[in-house]
């Protein structure tokens, strides 16, 4: 049971005492709250914010009842001193659709691994979603486990992703343009800055986010580089340091690039001298808006090539002309500034073994 007592202090407050147990030391210790009066209504105040003050730091919601939507807060709340903050927010979006799925309210150390499966893989739709949802939701609780929050991690083992069907060779074409493609595509774009930046992708593989935050400090002609050190965040609307280690990165400008390279840097610190930015890609001194181009880039790939594709989509044509051209894999993911990607393995594979063919069939013409 606990009680409360009241002492003046010295300069004429008064402190409210209240004790309680530590349960991992077993000690009893004490917390106060000062304040101005010592009247019933005072003494009533202080009482309920010590009782608060308490359950803090007892963690009154104890590991047995935590919601999963009280799990994920804590989670986020945590990992936001870490992350950047575009991870961060990809992560906050991702973590509130899995909530929304299995239930905000539902009791996180109730879950079973057949539960979540059911609810994370019901809706109809791209099985690579669910499997980033499956993903998200091991991480948020392992990260509860480790922090006393869930009493067992062990169902997550049986929490596989989910099969998806096998990829045909029309599947992989998919994702990337044919050269006489990419010609179609920049015909039908009637807009600058969209054809400039269509072109720069396609010839550099830089990802929307690199190329968005480049400036003309960052184009080195003198010694063919493009120095990639950050990454324009369009979702938050700030430059970031790259998505990855490997990202931060310097790519050779080839003589296709070299005239337009140089184009592009002497527009650059023309706009400076306007604007005050020496941005690559910009509108009167700000960065361009991804949404604009995206629809831009799908509108007229849909009229000309009959299917939409996505920024992405010119970071893997760039693998599959390099692929081409006989540049090796490894080559070309330091390029792209890949760790490891098994799509850019797939294209190099499919369009190596592709050009194989042609030859073999030339031969015996």
């Amino acid at each position: 049971m606990m009680y409360m007592w009241t002492e003046k202090t010295k300069n004429g407050k008064y402190k409210h005492v209240e004790r309680y147990t530590d349960p991992v030391t077993g000690k009893e210790k004490k917390v106060s709250i000062t304040t101005e009066k010592n009247t019933a209504q005072a003494r009533k105040t202080a009482q309920r914010a010590l009782l608060v003050k308490i359950d803090n730091l007892l963690d009154a919601r104890t590991i047995s009842n935590i919601t999963l939507s009280e799990l994920r807060e804590k989670w986020l709340n945590d990992k936001r001193r870490t992350w950047k903050e575009s991870s961060y927010g990809s992560e906050k979006r991702n973590s509130r659709k899995v909530v929304e799925m299995l239930g905000e309210n539902c009791i996180a150390n109730n879950l079973t691994a057949r539960y979540v499966r059911e609810h994370i893989t019901s809706l109809d739709e791209d099985l690579s979603l669910a499997n980033g949802r499956i993903s998200v939701f091991k991480r948020m609780i392992t990260w509860g486990f480790k922090n006393d929050y869930i009493s067992d991690k062990s169902y997550l083992d049986k929490l596989e992703k989910v099969a998806t069907s096998t990829e045909t060779e029309e599947d992989i074409e998919e994702k990337y343009l044919e050269s006489d493609e990419v010609a179609k595509l920049i015909k039908g774009m009637k807009k600058e800055p969209w054809i400039t930046l269509t072109r720069f992708l396609v010839l550099t593989g830089l990802r929307i986010g690199e190329a968005f935050s480049l400036t003309a400090a960052d184009i080195d002609l003198k010694n063919r580089h493009i120095h990639v050190i950050s990454n324009y965040d369009y979702i938050n609307k700030l430059t970031d340091t790259p998505k990855t280690p490997s990202s931060k990165r310097r790519v050779y400008i080839q003589d296709e690039l070299l005239v337009f390279a140089r184009e592009l840097k002497k527009e650059a610190l023309a706009n400076k001298l306007i604007y005050g930015s020496d941005l690559i890609f910009q509108r009167k001194g700000k960065p361009l808006v991804y949404e604009s181009y995206h629809y831009q880039l799908s509108t007229v790939s849909q009229k000309t090539l009959g299917r939409k594709i996505t920024p992405h989509t010119l970071r893997h044509t760039h693998t599959s002309l390099l692929a081409e051209q006989g540049v090796d894999i490894e080559t070309i993911s330091r390029r792209l500034g890949h760790e490891d990607s098994q799509i850019t393995r797939k294209i190099y594979l499919h369009v190596t073994k592709k050009c194989g063919k042609e030859m073999r069939c030339r031969c015996k013409a």
